[in-house]
């Protein structure tokens, strides 16, 4: 059984701590408890995904859009989409940058990643973290 929930957000500073507020709740709700490390795993990553949108997405007066699923084996799959067409690149930070490290977190955390080019609609960012 799938369970998918999808939501948009404006490019504004505070959609970060909703997107996380709202994604936990579900996954709470769909069976991942408090002490959950996928649950933990996934808020991190969707906070660090959202703020990218917001800080790079170029959404200049539409939503981009948050989707989490819950597969069947628990594990589970995350998706932000913007409408910038520049791919995110792993990169190399020295110790005393403030920014710079979400993909690294991303490429750690997760089982797989990866960006989905939509053409001039922009990308989708997504991620699968295990169950």
């Amino acid at each position: 059984m799938l369970r998918r929930h999808t939501f948009r957000l404006p490019p504004h500073p505070a959609s970060v701590s909703l997107a996380r507020l709202r994604v936990r709740d579900h996954l709470a709700a769909w069976g991942h408890g408090k002490e959950s490390r996928a649950l933990h795993d996934v808020v991190l990553l969707v906070s660090e995904l959202v703020t990218n949108a917001v800080c790079h997405g170029l959404v200049l007066e539409r939503e981009f859009e948050v989707a989490v699923t819950v597969l069947a084996d628990g594990d589970c799959f995350i998706e932000v989409s913007d409408e910038s067409l520049a791919s995110p690149e792993l990169r190399e930070t020295d110790p005393w940058e403030e920014s710079g490290r979400g993909l690294r977190l991303l490429d750690t955390l997760s089982e797989a990643w990866g960006v989905w080019q939509r053409g001039r609609h922009g990308k989708t960012v997504w991620a699968l973290v295990r169950g």
